[in-house]
């Protein structure tokens, strides 16, 4: 699905702004990257700053115009800041855009449009599109870079995919360590309870203070591997207490 979604970048001024939207592209599951007329590509900078998207780069397509861009598409979306008097729909909302376009991607190549980093789409551009699209933005500053304004809308994309039941995202996560028997909390427990009456922290049994540090390390879940690191603590600091 995300496969089919097209980012496409018109007339770029900057090489290193296609390396940077490359990357902000690839974080977020998207690789067909197509090129309108950029002033200058190939170019070392566009492969520098996509910093481990070189691929997407490499793989980019260069083509004439938007209308060759987007021929295949069945629905395209201009990322535009300013709204023109054009009777195109507009999408209010970012994630309004990423829910429909995800939607049609599922079965058709869609597109999303980005313009000149100056001065965005022309008029006759925009008709090349079905939809627009702007970003939210403080009103007294609403500009964005080239490839932030990728990153945002990209991101918008991939958080529509990932909630679709179809989508089969699983979040990344840390192995799963596993837990100390309750054998092994118990001998920790004990080399606790030895250490603090060598020590001289409680000279007489206790059982209200002991109860307590059980229940704190009961809070804290720590897995046999951190606790055979507090058990090696315990043994060194054992090891400078005098014999009892």
């Amino acid at each position: 699905m995300l496969s089919n979604i097209r980012i496409v970048l018109v007339q770029t001024y900057h090489p290193g702004n296609i390396g940077a939207s490359a990357r902000a592209m690839k974080t977020m599951g998207l690789t067909d990257l197509v090129l309108v007329n950029p002033r200058q590509f190939p170019d070392l900078e566009a492969s520098r700053l996509a910093a481990g998207a070189e691929d997407l780069v490499d793989n980019a397509r260069v083509v004439g115009s938007l209308a060759e861009a987007v021929s295949d598409c069945v629905q395209v979306v201009g990322a535009s800041a300013r709204l023109r008097s054009l009777p195109l729909p507009h999408f209010d909302e970012p994630d309004a855009m990423a829910r429909g376009l995800v939607d049609e991607a599922s079965h058709d190549p869609v597109a999303l449009v980005f313009g000149r980093e100056r001065f965005g789409l022309t008029n006759d551009e925009i008709r090349c599109c079905s939809h627009q699209v702007s970003i939210p933005a403080n009103p007294d500053y609403g500009i964005l870079n080239l490839s932030q304004a990728v990153q945002v809308l990209a991101h918008e994309l991939f958080t529509a995919w990932r909630r679709r039941p179809d989508s089969g995202y699983r979040s990344p996560r840390p192995a799963q360590e596993r837990q100390p028997t309750r054998e092994q909390l118990g001998h920790f427990q004990a080399h606790l309870s030895r250490v603090m009456q060598r020590s001289g922290f409680i000279n007489q049994p206790h059982a209200r203070t002991e109860d307590q540090l059980e229940a704190l390390f009961a809070r804290a879940q720590p897995s046999r591997r951190e606790l055979s690191l507090l058990r090696g603590l315990l043994a060194s600091l054992e090891s400078h207490l005098p014999e009892a």
